[in-house]
């Protein structure tokens, strides 16, 4: 896409000035940071208004904004399922039956959960299952942004990469949750308004004028098959629609991204409230970008390989409100970056590095922060594609760590082994079906298609009633 040169000097113009502002954000939230508890909880001390909108901020970044439109405009509703969709009904799940209980038992990490349920065993496989699986979430925000500055500024994508690190990297290393945490609230605020403005936009001039003209446009003239959200053609489809529907909707339950915001909150009815109102408006929100996916095959029909945000901001937007939109674009990935360098890095502080030796406190959080980032900007040069990134780091803590959690927050375990033979066994059929390439549940030797989501989950849950059946097991009453 070409743009006039003016305007990639005003749009490198507010990137500076919009990072400046991020930095000195930074250096303020810095001035909080006087232990771990302020550097990866912000002290338990963030306010509803803050907590609902970091958590909103952590998730909707390259996936919702970009890879989710994208693939809607070449399949249709239907690939929604892990996000906006799967992500949104994630954390009004977590609104309901996590938030309460994890938030009143005074943790820093999830792998703290594990060692305080199941033991230091536990703790140590959670931690070696939930920092990988990051990696691939954080290197797809990485390459999506590198591809957004190829797009406008022609930097090649392996600098564009390392800038993006770099960038991310630095705020983060400054304030910790604090920091990420103020810039979430200034970045969220751009990109809702971001959208708003050119999901009005567009409309209205699909509709001659009139958005709900548009949205009637949209309604009318798009492909009925592709305006089908959950497919009922064929029972395989919808077994592999739910499948990817679970990782989005289970998967992330178990993550320190989310978990952190839950423990930071500062009451226990702040952390569930929080959860909901995110999960609401990242539902309603994330609608926006797939409605104008749906508009672009309208408009541009003949370039399936164009970045439909990108190019319908360039195209209907006056030309400083385009740049304002993509300052948007690039906070929601912004955003999401910082957040999940934090999450993993949080872990490796907490409960790796300890067992190697002692160590300050946050200095090896900061270190932790610079390695995640490094191992990330690694994976990003890989080159996997977005999607397939993101959906592998949801899928691995769903199979690993989804049953082990959910049982220890209702019941009072006895077991210790039940906890680990789980965790072994989902991560375990998770990694033979990755070496191999197969999509599904033993793809060679079975007709039937079943999501590996699906299958593994079962056989981790299994794996935990082998070592302690349900009959055996005390219930306990939690109120979430």
């Amino acid at each position: 896409m070409e743009i006039e040169p003016s305007l990639k000097w005003l749009l490198g113009v507010c990137i500076v000035i919009y990072l400046i502002v991020m930095y000195v954000l930074g250096v303020i939230a810095g001035r909080k940071i006087h232990d771990v508890d302020d550097f990866l909880v912000a002290g338990r001390k963030l306010p509803l208004s803050l907590a609902w909108m970091t958590l909103l901020a952590t998730w909707f970044g390259a996936g919702t904004m970009l890879t989710a439109a994208d693939e809607v405009r070449a399949g249709g509703l239907q690939r929604a399922a892990l996000d906006p969709l799967g992500a949104g009904t994630c954390l009004i799940l977590a609104a309901l039956f996590v938030a309460g209980p994890m938030w009143r038992m005074n943790l820093l990490t999830v792998p703290d959960f594990f060692r305080r349920k199941f033991g230091p065993t536990a703790e140590l496989i959670s931690s070696l299952i939930m920092v990988p699986s990051y990696f691939g979430w954080i290197a797809a925000q990485f390459t999506a942004l590198a591809a957004v500055l190829n797009l406008f500024f022609d930097i090649p994508l392996v600098w564009g990469i390392a800038l993006v690190a770099i960038v991310g990297t630095g705020y983060t290393l400054m304030g910790g949750m604090w920091s990420v945490t103020m810039t979430d609230a200034v970045q969220i605020s751009l990109v809702l308004i971001g959208l708003l403005v050119l999901g009005t936009v567009v409309l209205s001039e699909l509709g001659g004028g009139s958005p709900w003209g548009g949205l009637m446009r949209v309604g009318q003239e798009t492909d009925p098959q592709r305006l089908v959200l959950i497919p009922r053609s064929s029972l395989s489809e919808l077994v592999g629609w739910l499948g990817v529907f679970v990782i989005g909707a289970l998967g992330n339950l178990p993550g320190q991204d989310l978990m952190q915001r839950v423990f930071s909150s500062n009451s226990q009815r702040t952390a569930k409230r929080a959860c909901f109102v995110a999960g609401v408006m990242y539902l309603l929100f994330g609608a926006i970008p797939l409605l104008l996916a749906l508009a672009g095959n309208l408009i541009f029909p003949g370039d399936a390989e164009l970045n439909i945000l990108p190019a319908l901001a360039h195209s209907f937007l006056h030309p400083v409100v385009a740049v304002i939109f993509v300052v948007a674009l690039l906070s929601a990935i912004l955003s999401t970056i910082d957040s999940a360098i934090l999450s993993p890095a949080s872990v490796l502080a907490q409960n790796l590095f300890p067992r190697c030796g002692d160590f300050d406190p946050l200095r090896s959080n900061r270190f932790a922060v610079l390695l995640v980032s490094v191992c990330s900007v690694v994976l990003a040069y890989v080159g996997e594609s977005a999607y397939e990134l993101l959906e592998e780091a949801y899928l691995l803590t769903l199979v690993g760590l989804f049953v082990p959690m959910m049982i220890g927050l209702y019941s009072i375990p006895k077991n210790s082994a039940a906890a680990i033979a789980s965790m072994l066994v989902g991560t375990g059929l998770w990694a033979i079906h990755f070496v191999m390439g197969w999509e599904s549940f033993l793809q060679p030797w079975t007709t039937m298609t079943v999501p590996l989501s699906i299958a593994a989950t079962l056989g981790a849950l299994l794996a935990y009633a082998a070592f302690d059946p349900p009959w055996r097991t005390v219930w306990a009453r939690t109120n979430a």
